[in-house]
């Protein structure tokens, strides 16, 4: 049985309205009346709605989460950073607001410009992300999953892609690859400069020149064709090919496919590194040696890093996660001959 604020009032020997304004604040009463009605509340568990505990506290204990769903973006590994956000949110008593329209300015400044949220978490930033302005200047804080190129007055965190990057590659160089590839994002991901892809490509790009490799990056759409025309590619434009990054969660087991179909044995013939999920790189049937994506944690770290914020506390600015590699049976020592 739901308990009202009539049940409250009645068990607490008090109005209807004394109760509402021990919650909201709104009006003066004595402490002794609010004891009375807070025991009533804690015995009978009633559960004030959300408007009542935004006017008592002057928040909505709503954060919004803003994940724009543009093409290229592989949705399962975006849930993972949902689910992780709303199950810390909820661990502090908040909600979560999921916002998967393309949210530019006018979006952000249409949930910062109502009572409806207290803070924002925002994804899928761009180096030169068009939304940074208006995050710099709102009222409410906010916390950015990804560095855009200038983060200063803002509050930024992620796993460190560009140390992913060349960790992949210094993985293959140590095993005597000199001839590497990276199968990138899909065009489009590039195309907006998302932040997280061009950190990768400067990471494989520098440890490749460091190494003294031979390099080329190939961006793939997010199909299973794709995957065989790149793989396809990558072989005939560079038929001394033995070691591959993967920066695309979508087609790893395509890939796979592929390059057996090309009669490459992995990693007798070809060595493959990957940035995704460890679930995923351990659920193929060739387990990939790969940089993990710390979903779970970056989320909670997120939420964490907005509850200081919304409490006063100071924050840094910039929070990045160190990428940590994993040698699994997708890698091993170049084929001699």
């Amino acid at each position: 049985m739901t308990v009202k604020i009539t049940d409250v009032a009645r068990h607490a020997g008090v109005s209807p309205s004394t109760v509402s304004y021990a919650l909201s604040g709104k009006r003066p009463i004595s402490a002794e009346t609010r004891a009375r009605v807070e025991a009533s509340i804690r015995e009978l568990g009633y559960r004030p709605h959300a408007g009542a505990r935004a006017l008592a506290s002057s928040r909505s204990n709503v954060l919004a989460m803003v994940v724009p769903l543009r093409a290229g973006i592989h949705v399962p590994v975006v849930m993972g950073f949902a689910v992780s956000v709303v199950t810390s949110a909820r661990a502090h008593d908040h909600d979560v607001l999921l916002l998967t329209q393309e949210e530019g300015e006018e979006g952000l400044r249409r949930v910062a410009d109502t009572a409806l949220v207290d803070a924002l978490i925002v994804m899928d930033i761009q180096l030169r992300d068009p939304r940074l302005p208006l995050l710099r200047t709102l009222d409410r804080p906010s916390v950015l999953i990804g560095f855009p190129a200038s983060a200063d007055g803002l509050t930024c965190i992620d796993l460190d892609f560009r140390a992913a990057g060349e960790l992949c590659v210094d993985h293959l160089a140590g095993l005597g690859h000199r001839v590497v590839g990276l199968i990138g994002s899909p065009p489009e991901v590039y195309g907006r400069r998302t932040s997280f892809a061009q950190r990768v490509l400067q990471g494989f790009t520098a440890a490749a020149t460091r190494h003294g490799m031979t390099s080329t990056v190939h961006p793939c759409e997010a199909t299973p064709t794709a995957a065989r025309e790149v793989a396809e590619r990558l072989l005939r434009e560079h038929p001394a090919l033995t070691g591959v990054v993967v920066h695309n969660e979508a087609v790893l087991d395509a890939l796979l496919d592929a390059f057996e179909h090309l009669g490459l044995r992995v990693p007798a013939d070809l060595s493959i590194t990957a940035l995704c999920p460890e679930d995923l790189a351990t659920s193929l049937r060739v387990p990939l040696t790969s940089v993990a994506i710390p979903s779970t944690e970056l989320g909670e770290q997120a939420v964490a890093l907005l509850m200081k914020k919304l409490d006063g506390a100071p924050v840094p600015e910039a929070t990045l996660l160190p990428a940590r590699l994993t040698p699994r049976a997708s890698t091993a020592r170049r084929p001699t001959g």
